[in-house]
This record gives C-alpha cells, structure tokens and sequence, in this order.
C-alpha cells in the first residue's frame, strides 16, 4: 500500500478531553485524555490517547489541544432559517398584551412572514439567511435542518427549499431540509384546508421530491393550523414517496399530534407543552424524538411546561433546538438555547448536551452520520476553551469555542 496515499488528508487532534456522547462510556461519554484520528474527512480513531494505534501518529498535521475538551460538533435540528422580514412589529404587540393566536387570526404571525418571503428570490433568501447561519456556526454548529412553510403556494415552497440546498454550497456545514407546506392556511384558501392540501401540499411534495430538495416532511397540528386527520393526509402523501415525517404537535393544545406522528414512525415532534403522558410513551415506543424548543416557550411567555418527566418515564429520547424563525423564536444561539433548556425546563447537563448532538442527529435520521465522537462518522468536531462541559451551558451570552471541525477541514472560529 502507497502510504502516503493512505494518509492523504488525515489529522490527529491530542491531549484532548472528549465528550465523545457515547452512551456505552457513561455520562457524556467522557475519555479525560484522548485523541480523535481523521483520514478523509472521516474519524477513524476516537478514544485514549494511549491506546492510539501506533500507524495513526503520523499525520499529515497533528494538534496538540493541550487539555482543551471536544464534542461533536452541535447540531441545530428544528429552525426556520430561511424567510424573509421580520416580525419586530408582533413582538411588540405581544408586549402589549396581544396573544399569538389573536396575531395569526388578524392576519400576523405564519401569513406575515409568507408574504415578506415571497417577494424575494432564492439569491435573496440565500443572502438573508446567511447572517442568521453564520451566528449558529460560530457556535460549533456544523448540520442545520431548515424547514420551507413560508411561501404556501408551490412555487414559493420549491423556492424555500432551492434556498436552503444553496446554503450548503456557501458555507461549510450540512444542511438537513423539511418540507411544512403545511404550516398554514393562505387567505385565498382560508377555511378551506382540504382544498389547500390536495391543490398546493401534496402537488409540491411531489415536485420537491423529484427535484431532490426534501429529506423529510413535516406539519404543523394546532387549531389555528391542521387537524391529525388533515396532517395523516399529508403523511400518507409523504409515505408513498418513502419519506420520513415529522410534527409540530401539542405546542398551544393536546390534539393528539404526537400520536399521529408516531403511528408513522415519525423522526421528531417538536413543542410537545401540551403533550401528556399516552403521547410520551407512543413517541418512545415508535422511536420518535422529543424536540423541546425553549426559544418559542419564552419569546411567547408560555407558562405550559413541556412534561419532562413523563419523556423521562417513558424513556423517550429528548432533543433541543433554536426553533430560530422571524415570530415565535427569533433566536440564533445554540448555546443559549441548552442553557435556556436548563433553566426553564430542567434540564440535566447530559440531556442538554446530547440535545444538541447524538439526540439531534436522531431526530434527523442522521444518527449513523454523525452526533458522536466515534470511528466510521463524519469527523465533525467542535473544541472549546473550557474546564468542564457545564460551562457550555452554564453562561449566558459566553462563547468559548476554539475551532470548528467539518469533515474533517479545521475551521478557525
């Protein structure tokens, strides 16, 4: 074998303490003196560092951490990221007294943002998008799911998602995209769901899905949205082109969402204050992720808890995320979002940090890809300046990221 064809583009990061998240090391999966080997952008080698194969040391560059801790670089599993606008004018609103659903019924909230995002291109989108994704990457995030559900008519949606494909090739970071045409009824279509979903919903996932622009299909079940019954529509649509679902569910009420979306063996339901205990366990019986999004819970001063501790009694897996979007979640930080999920709803360290790595690659069906420090995964690596991984949630406003690591390719913060 030609080595040095063998260790074309491999590094070795040492004298590091891995937060690997691998479930058989214990919390956190933590090697206090370890080492990651990288060869194609792939990790090769994930443990201590004394145990490190004696052909890995000889790397095209080594780096010497010095004690420094790492994790898997963070990953962002429910946002909004591309739209156009803002909706500074609603927040204030809210501040005197108006309510969500009040703002989405005269004609704010989802509709606002659907026109503001129409009227511009995907190069628009694309440029608008760009600062909002460069704040969660300088915080060590390296995959982002981006939904559509702003433009409501199939064009716009084909758009969204044209948009969200586009930022994968301007930057360094992995994009996951979802397909929520079904977010909200447009006023044309206002009482007229079905109509909605058999002329724009269904016709556009199957466009999107024959131009390669969706990985999963998404919903959003409230009363100020679409029924289970209308959501199970969409569903099915999704099921016959082999697409995996997710929903948003139980967010302002309990109508059983979560329980639709684990009948299809969903990915995720995403919100879940309203989610009770039946809900909970048919999530970890099917497999379905649980994705609390405090951003939302405190932008809207909701003061419904999401039942953290029936997830926990019935061992559904939790994940966290910005929810980053223009009404309910206008928020870019990762970090302050497991400090927001510790504080506001209790969160414990381990579940905070796995939330934004091995439970949000879960809750994307990227699990296989990536989340975990471990060999045969993409080496996305983030390394901090910290003591202890509490730091990472503990302050507020505080980022110590060292470097970002993408497939392999050190990006300096």
């Amino acid at each position: 074998m030609n080595r040095n064809a063998d260790m074309e583009g491999s590094s070795l990061w040492r004298n590091v303490r891995l937060a690997t998240l691998r479930e058989d090391l214990g919390p956190l999966g933590v090697i206090e003196k370890g080492a990651i080997a990288v060869r194609g952008g792939r990790i090769v080698y994930a443990g201590a560092e004394g145990d490190l194969p004696s052909d890995l040391y000889s790397a095209d560059q080594v780096i010497d951490c010095e004690g420094r801790w790492m994790t898997p670089a963070l990953i962002d599993c429910h946002t909004h990221l591309v739209h156009g606008g803002n909706r500074a004018r609603e927040f204030q609103l809210r501040l005197e007294g108006a309510t969500y659903e009040e703002i989405a019924r005269a004609g704010g909230g989802i509709v606002s943002t659907v026109k503001a995002t129409n009227a511009l291109s995907v190069e628009q989108l694309v440029a608008a998008a760009l600062p909002r994704l460069d704040a969660l990457l300088l915080e060590g995030v390296s995959t982002v799911e981006v939904k559509s559900g702003y433009g409501l008519n199939i064009d716009a949606e084909l758009k969204m998602l044209r948009a969200a494909r586009q930022l994968e090739r301007v930057r360094p970071v992995r994009i996951v995209t979802s397909y929520l045409a079904a977010h909200a009824t447009p006023p044309e279509y206002k009482g007229r769901n079905a109509d909605y979903i058999a002329d724009v919903v269904l016709p556009g996932l199957s466009r999107a899905h024959a131009e390669g622009l969706v990985d999963a299909v998404d919903g959003f079940c409230e009363g100020i949205a679409f029924s289970p019954a209308e959501m199970a529509r969409v569903f099915d649509g999704a099921r016959a082109l082999g697409l995996p679902v997710k929903l948003h569910a139980e967010q302002l009420s309990n109508l059983g969402g979560a329980k639709l979306a684990a009948s299809y063996g969903a990915l995720s339901a995403d919100h879940l204050e309203y989610l009770d205990a039946d809900g909970a366990a048919a999530m970890s019986k099917a497999g379905t992720v649980a994705v609390l999004l405090p951003g939302a819970f405190y932008t809207l001063r909701e003061t419904q808890l999401p039942p953290v501790e029936a997830l926990r009694a019935a061992q559904t897996r939790i994940a966290i995320a910005t929810d980053c979007n223009p009404g309910t979640s206008p928020l870019t930080s990762l970090l302050l979002t497991m400090n927001m999920s510790a504080t506001l709803f209790r969160l414990t360290l381990e579940e905070c940090l796995a939330g934004v790595t091995r439970e949000a690659a879960r809750a994307l069906g990227i699990l296989q890809e990536t989340g975990t420090l471990e060999a045969g995964k993409s080496a996305d690596l983030a390394v901090w300046n910290i003591e202890a991984p509490a730091e990472l949630i503990y302050r507020i406003g505080f980022n110590p990221l060292s470097e970002r690591v993408f497939k392999g390719e050190r990006i300096a913060r």
